[in-house]
C-alpha cells in the first residue's frame, strides 16, 4: 500500500518517527554538551546511508559522537581506529593469516576489523598512508573488500572519520573526500553555563543503556532506506537547490577567471600579492561534484522522512550546510548562500521576511534541535529567559486559549508556519506585541483588544 499523508495528525502510515527519533536523541544526548544537532544530523546521514566528516580540534568529543550513535542501531559491529602515518593496513583490514600463507594464500583475518564493522570510526583519517586510504575508498564506495581471491561484502552501515585538517590538495584524496557527505565542524563549547555544566559533570559514557523500542533495527534500516526513495523534492525545494547551484557555480567561474587573469600577467589585472589575497578571500574556490548534490539530496529526503513528511520542505534546506562546502574558507561563503535562498523561499511560502524577523543561525538551531527535542506544542513552553508562554501558530490556534485566539484573528494576520510566544499571564485587556522564541518582541505586530 503506498504511503497516505495525513495533513492533520503529519505522520505516514500512522507511524511517528519523529516522536521515537526526539527520545532516541534525548537518551544518546546524556552527558553530551552543545552535541545535539551534530548528533541528529549524524544519527539522520546515518539513516540515509551516508558517511560523516567530523571537522574540529582534538578533545571535542568526535570519537564518542561515533559510539554513542552506534548505539542508536541493532547492528554491534564496531570499530575505530586512531590512524596515523606509521598505521599499517593490518590495523584496519586484520592481519595476515599465517595458516593460509603457508599455502600460498594471501588472506587476512578480517573478524573484528572494518571489513565486518557495521559502523566505524576512523580518527585522523587523513594522516594515514595512500595504501590504506585507496583500500577505505573501495569499501566506502562499492561495499566490497578483496581477500585474497574472494571479493567479500562489507556491511558497513555508516562511517564517521575526524581530523583536525582536511586533505591537501593534489594528494589524490579528492575521490575518498567527497564519500562524506555530511561534513561537520565540532568546535569547542561556546556557551560559558554550558562549559560550566561541563566541569561540574561526571565523563560522559562511552556505552549507552536505550530503550530497546528506541533502537532501530536492520530490517527497519533496510525498509527506511527504501521509503527514504520514495519521498518527493517538493517544487520549491527543487528551486532553491537550482539557485543555490547558480550561485555555487558563478563563484567558481568567478575565481577561475580572475586565476587565469592573474596568471596571464596582463597589465589590466595585474595585482600585487596583497590584492591577489584579498580576491582569495572574497570569491573561496567551490566545486561541488554531481555525486554529491544527489547524495545531499537523499539527505534532505531522509530529512523529510524522519519528520514524517512524504515531501520536503524549505526548513530541510538548512542541511546543505553540512554537505556542500570542502574547506574551511568556503564553508562561511556557502553557509550565506544557503541561509539567503532559504529565507527567499520562506518569503515566497509565508510572505515573511525571515533575515528581518529571525536570526537564521537561531532558526536553524531551532529546527535541528526541537525536530527531535520540543515537546508537545500545543500548551505552554518555557523560553531561555525561563518564562513561560502560549506557543503560536497556524496549526495550533485551536489549542490556545480562546481569548487569545480571538484577539490574534482580529488584530494581526497570522501567517503559515510562523512561530511566536504568548506569555501565558497576559491580561487580555492590554495591548502588546508577541514574542519570538528568543524572548524578544516583535514589534512589527501589536495584539489589541
Amino acid at each position: 500500500m503506498e504511503n497516505q499523508y495525513d495533513l492533520e495528525s503529519n505522520v505516514i502510515d500512522g507511524q511517528g518517527k519523529q516522536a521515537r527519533l526526539k527520545k532516541l536523541l534525548r537518551q544518546l544526548n546524556q552527558g553530551m554538551h552543545e552535541r545535539e544537532h551534530i548528533l541528529a544530523v549524524s544519527l539522520l546521514a546515518a539513516i540515509a546511508g551516508h558517511n560523516t566528516f567530523l571537522y574540529g580540534p582534538l578533545g571535542t568529543a568526535k570519537s564518542l559522537i561515533s559510539r554513542r550513535l552506534a548505539c542508536a542501531f541493532e547492528s554491534k559491529n564496531y570499530f575505530e581506529c586512531l590512524m596515523n602515518r606509521f598505521t599499517t593496513p593490518e590495523e584496519i583490514f586484520g592481519p595476515i593469516s599465517l595458516k593460509a600463507l603457508k599455502e600460498d594464500n594471501y588472506v587476512r583475518q578480517i573478524e573484528g576489523y572494518l571489513p565486518t564493522a557495521d559502523f566505524a570510526f576512523l580518527d585522523e583519517i587523513w594522516k594515514s598512508s595512500p595504501a590504506i586510504l585507496n583500500n577505505l575508498l573501495t569499501i566506502i564506495n562499492e561495499h566490497l573488500f578483496k581477500n585474497g581471491s574472494d571479493r567479500i561484502d562489507v556491511p558497513l552501515k555508516s562511517l564517521i572519520a575526524a581530523s583536525n585538517e582536511i586533505p591537501e590538495e593534489n594528494q589524490g584524496l579528492e575521490a575518498l573526500y567527497d564519500r562524506f557527505i555530511v561534513r561537520m565542524l565540532v568546535p569547542p563549547i561556546q556557551n560559558n553555563a554550558t562549559f560550566n555544566q561541563l566541569l561540574n559533570s561526571k565523563p560522559s559514557a562511552e556505552k549507552l543503556y536505550l530503550d530497546q523500542d528506541l533502537i532501530i533495527s536492520n530490517h527497519e534500516m533496510q525498509q527506511w532506506r527504501q521509503q527514504i526513495q520514495e519521498v518527493q523534492l517538493s517544487e520549491e525545494t527543487l528551486e532553491a537547490i537550482q539557485q543555490i547551484r547558480q550561485r555555487l557555480n558563478q563563484a567558481e567561474q568567478e575565481k577561475k577567471k580572475k586565476a587565469s587573469k592573474t596568471k596571464k600577467g596582463t597589465a589590466e589585472t595585474a595585482t600585487t600579492e596583497e590584492n591577489a589575497e584579498e580576491e582569495k578571500e572574497e570569491t573561496p574556490s567551490i566545486y561541488v561534484s554531481d555525486r554529491r548534490w544527489q547524495r545531499a539530496a537523499m539527505l534532505l529526503k531522509a530529512s523529510a522522512f524522519c519528520n514524517d513528511r512524504t515531501e520536503t520542505n524549505f526548513t530541510d534546506l538548512f542541511l546543505l550546510k553540512y554537505c556542500l562546502w570542502t574547506t574551511p574558507e568556503n564553508r562561511e561563503y556557502i553557509a550565506e548562500v544557503v541561509d539567503l535562498i532559504i529565507s527567499i523561499q520562506a518569503n515566497k511560502q509565508t510572505g515573511t521576511d525571515f533575515i528581518q524577523l529571525f536570526s537564521l543561525e537561531k532558526l536553524e538551531k531551532e529546527i535541528l534541535n526541537l525536530y527531535y527535542y520540543q515537546e508537545d506544542i500545543y500548551h505552554t513552553v518555557v523560553l531561555e529567559n525561563r518564562n513561560e508562554y502560549y506557543f503560536v501558530n497556524i496549526n495550533t490556534l485551536d489549542h490556545i486559549n480562546p481569548h487569545f485566539k480571538n484577539l490574534i484573528s482580529k488584530n494581526i494576520n497570522i501567517i503559515e508556519h510562523i512561530n511566536f510566544y504568548i506569555p501565558i499571564d497576559r491580561k487580555i485587556n492590554e495591548s502588546f506585541h508577541p514574542i519570538d522564541y528568543l524572548g524578544n518582541e516583535i514589534t512589527k505586530y501589536n495584539i489589541k483588544k
